[in-house]
């Protein structure tokens, strides 16, 4: 097949831990043709979505990672499929590319479906299932905010379409700063907030499970750095091996059947203790981690569930 990346520079991935580069490689070692562009370079001309950007070869050499052709502009239509694998911030730009991008179905398959990507954004596709996630409010109201501050004491405040644990702060009981942060937040921004109740067992870990056409493969647990709240990777955390619990099998049975359906095929989600925070379906992260710890190529799984679409 035919296989583009709408990504981030891929000249500049850490070979050993960004997803995208693994999904390229394998489909590389299966036989594919790859080619790239960047967010910027999709267009629609004149009833076509186009892209211009390069064929690619992938290897798994540090500083020499990609070999890219000419630049040339291809038809997206004429590719089988397409990855939409940029990051967030989930911007007006991000959502711009999703309606492009539908344009292309039935012919080219999107992964993931870029119409549910636009409309199940994380930290809100998490609100269907609130019997799985800690107390949660999306407000940019601040009295609204400080009303879930009192009532629950301890809480983290972060921005609704953020990603990598950036702009993410824990506000204790004690704490006298939420009215400044809601400033800084609607000074720059007019998107709301979002506040969850703090997890204490944020400190045992955040567990990160990938589940691969709504069916769970495997989890990664992200530790914290010494007094750091945040897990992420993007900013210290450390990656550990670790099992599925039974609590981390019945929150994928509960949400695999929707994600499943709406075409979502590479998904990570995010479970401290017993609870759902984020379902992550715009760029997930944690392959090459759990590959490394369990021995299991979940690379594979992701594109035998693809050429799977494909043919059927």
């Amino acid at each position: 097949m035919k296989i583009a990346f709408q990504m981030d520079p891929i000249q500049s991935v850490d070979i050993n831990a960004d997803s995208s580069f693994r999904i390229a490689e394998e489909a590389q070692a299966r036989g594919h043709e790859l080619f790239y562009y960047s967010p910027d370079k999709l267009a629609y001309e004149e009833g076509r979505i186009t892209a211009r950007g390069h064929w690619m070869t992938v290897q798994r050499v540090e500083g020499d990672h990609v070999t890219l052709g000419p630049e040339v502009s291809i038809d997206l239509s004429d590719v089988d499929v397409v990855w939409l694998r940029q990051d967030p911030p989930f911007d007006m730009h991000y959502i711009t590319s999703t309606h492009l991008l539908d344009r292309l179905a039935p012919d080219t398959l999107v992964v993931n479906d870029p119409f549910w990507v636009r409309n199940y954004p994380e930290k809100l596709l998490v609100l269907d299932f609130p019997d799985l996630t800690p107390p949660t409010t999306i407000a940019r109201d601040l009295d609204t905010i400080k009303a879930f501050k009192e009532k629950h004491g301890d809480i983290i405040l972060k921005p609704l379409y953020g990603n990598g644990g950036a702009g993410v702060f824990r506000l204790d009981a004690g704490d006298r700063n939420l009215t400044s942060l809601h400033e800084l937040f609607t000074g720059f921004s007019r998107e709301p907030l979002i506040v969850q109740k703090f997890l204490p067992d944020v400190s045992n870990g955040d567990k990160r499970v990938i589940l691969v056409n709504g069916e769970a493969v495997g989890a990664i647990n992200r530790v914290p750095a010494k007094g750091e709240t945040r897990s992420n990777m993007h900013v210290g955390g450390r990656p550990e091996k670790i099992g599925l619990s039974e609590r981390d099998l019945e929150i994928c049975a509960a949400i695999g059947p929707l994600l499943r359906e709406k075409g979502q095929i590479f998904v990570g989600i995010d479970v401290i203790g017993d609870y759902l925070t984020e379902i992550n379906v715009t760029s997930p992260t944690g392959i090459q981690e759990l590959e490394r710890f369990d021995g299991v190529n979940v690379a594979e799984k992701i594109w035998e569930a693809i050429e799977a679409k494909r043919q059927g």
